[in-house]
């Protein structure tokens, strides 16, 4: 259970510890959206040239107009994990980070400590570091609420640092639009879960000038490759593409929350890429599904919990659903 609890995606993992089964495998361990941007196998890359600085320009101009941002205080990086790590360089002082919420949270600054969801108000000496939405529990911070988290920062050292990995399925809770030359505000947007293209393995990262400046001077000429640059510039110029997907993935999380409705659990979670369920036992619930080729997240910091990605079409949906059935 170490192996899945620590993240998702091990899928290879569990058909060498369940077998290969008579269906192919389901996974639903991420929240990484199982409809991926359709347009990046149509794209030409030029794999013997350097990437252009200009390509790189288009890039953070087009994900700053999906934002909302203002191009000049966006800077991509190559995932945005790496970008989270690089920023225990740059910030001084005391941190706490939210939990429940991502292990690299609580990794990426020095002596960070962690605190509550719930108990994050007060501590205006001390960064704070959150996602939102949340993971693993979707939970949404009201953006107003998170301004005034910053507000009491601004005569300070201390800042807000938001992950919104999840917000372009939500865009009305981010506060891209907020990140300025004076606000002591930064913010980490991810391209992958959305467009579900994980493998491209590109982020950004929102901030002041001087937060940038060091991230570009880390980073050096060429910090992302030219399929990157390719992809993600179609994809956030695609506003048809987003758009519809907005919807339809609203649609599909609550054809899930019905499907677990119906199995006898309470969906958790606002995010609609991913729903939490609370069972007595979430490590025989995880096996049980494991052993119909469904490949769901468990928790080591909570026995209760399991995390579930939405399933990619109806087919899936029906699965899961006999899987719960099942006991």
């Amino acid at each position: 259970m170490n192996s899945f609890s620590f993240h998702g995606g091990r899928l290879a993992d569990a058909m060498a510890q369940f077998g290969m089964a008579n269906a192919p495998w389901i996974d639903l361990s991420t929240g990484i959206n199982p409809h991926g941007w359709p347009g990046a196998d149509n794209l030409a890359v030029d794999w013997q040239a350097l990437p252009d600085a200009g390509a790189l320009n288009d890039l953070e101009a087009a994900a700053a107009a999906c934002f909302g941002a203002n191009p000049a205080h966006v800077c991509a990086v190559p995932g945005t994990e790496i970008g989270l790590r690089m920023l225990g360089d740059i910030l001084p002082g005391p941190a706490i980070h939210a939990q429940p919420s991502y292990r690299t949270h609580g990794e990426m600054l020095p002596h960070s400590r962690p605190v509550a969801l719930t108990e994050l108000l007060g501590a205006e000496d001390a960064t704070i570091i959150l996602a939102n939405p949340n993971n693993p529990d979707g939970r949404i911070m009201p953006p107003a609420t998170l301004l005034g988290w910053l507000e009491a920062r601004r005569d300070s050292a201390a800042w807000l640092v938001v992950d919104e990995a999840f917000a372009d399925a939500s865009p009305g809770v981010s506060l891209a639009a907020h990140v300025d030359n004076g606000q002591r505000l930064i913010i980490f947007r991810s391209f992958g879960k959305f467009f579900g293209l994980a493998g491209v393995r590109l982020g950004f990262v929102l901030g002041p000038p001087g937060v940038i400046a060091h991230y570009r001077q880390r980073l050096g000429s060429w910090p992302l490759s030219a399929a990157a640059l390719a992809i993600g510039t179609a994809a956030y110029r695609d506003a048809d593409w987003i758009a519809a997907m907005r919807v339809a993935l609203r649609e599909q999380a609550h054809a899930l929350d019905a499907v677990l409705a119906r199995r006898g659990f309470s969906a958790i979670g606002a995010c609609p890429l991913f729903r939490l369920i609370e069972t007595a036992d979430a490590t025989a619930l995880f096996e049980r599904l494991a052993h119909h080729a469904i490949l769901t997240r468990p928790f080591d910091y909570d026995p209760r919990w399991l995390r579930l990605g939405l399933p990619a079409d109806r087919e899936a949906l029906d699965r899961l659903d006999a899987a719960l059935a099942d006991d």
